[in-house]
């Protein structure tokens, strides 16, 4: 495991640098099939750390890997926009490690610091979400390297971003030869707000629930795509690199719409 784990790492790393140097040369093509390589990566890196034996919930495991890179792997198992609700629960039950929502409230802002100190130094920032008024969504984190459309929202956005959220976490409990006993009470009270996903208050299986949330984002998928399509668009059009990132003040908003 220890040895498959090493040559992920090196990968990811590799990527990340890879990445940063398209972004920098602002090689869209090129960054955009790189982040699909890093995300892939990442993913593989999570599943191959979840499937070790779990630390037993009463002896939480002290992380030596710093706060804002517990997040990054939360938010790349998940793939969306995240409440840092969520991102502390999936971090507790697919992870097994201590975080907390108040460390997660000045990371963001010490993000957006980083970042205009020296754009693009790092392989990615976590940023803001931004809202169809260019402004950054209260709460909410995302991954500097996805797609613009993805760090985005219109108003079905919150819906699909939930039930996308639901599938990717009942997908990684079928990888799991074992899943944690906390992963599976954190997919159950997902299941318990999707329709057809859960039987009462019973625990959710995997299998259904994926069945159920996909089902209903078949209804809102296309037209959140598009949603979200228009307002990337303003914002590619209208920001600069930190506020593509971190989103705009009301006067920049403003300012731009006219």
């Amino acid at each position: 495991m220890s040895d498959s784990l090493d040559a992920l790492e090196r990968r990811i790393a590799d990527l990340r640098a890879e990445v940063r140097r398209a972004v920098k040369a602002r090689e869209n093509s090129l960054a955009r099939s790189l982040r699909g390589d890093l995300r892939r990566a990442e993913q593989a890196w999570d599943a191959a750390v979840a499937s070790e034996s779990p630390v037993p919930p009463d002896e939480p495991e002290t992380s030596l890997l710093p706060i804002r890179e517990q997040v990054h792997q939360a938010l790349t198992m998940l793939g969306v926009p995240t409440p840092a609700k969520l991102i502390v629960a999936v971090n507790d039950a697919f992870f097994s490690r201590e975080l907390r929502g108040s460390q997660l409230t000045s990371l963001r802002r010490d993000e957006e610091r980083s970042f205009r100190g020296d754009p693009y130094a790092r392989p990615y920032y976590l940023c803001a979400a931004l809202t169809d008024r260019l402004s950054p969504a209260r709460g909410l984190l995302a991954d500097s390297t996805w797609p613009p459309e993805l760090r985005v929202l219109g108003p079905l956005s919150p819906r699909v971003d939930f039930l996308t959220s639901a599938v990717r976490v009942a997908e990684q409990l079928t990888r799991l030869a074992e899943p944690p006993p906390g992963a599976v009470r954190l997919l159950s009270r997902m299941a318990q707000n999707i329709p057809g996903a859960v039987e009462g208050f019973a625990p959710a299986d995997p299998v259904t629930a994926i069945r159920a949330a996909r089902a209903e984002l078949e209804v809102h998928l296309a037209a959140d795509s598009a949603q979200r399509a228009e307002v990337a668009a303003r914002a590619t059009r209208q920001l600069p690199d930190v506020e593509r990132l971190f989103g705009a003040t009301a006067m920049n908003t403003l300012r731009g719409a006219c």
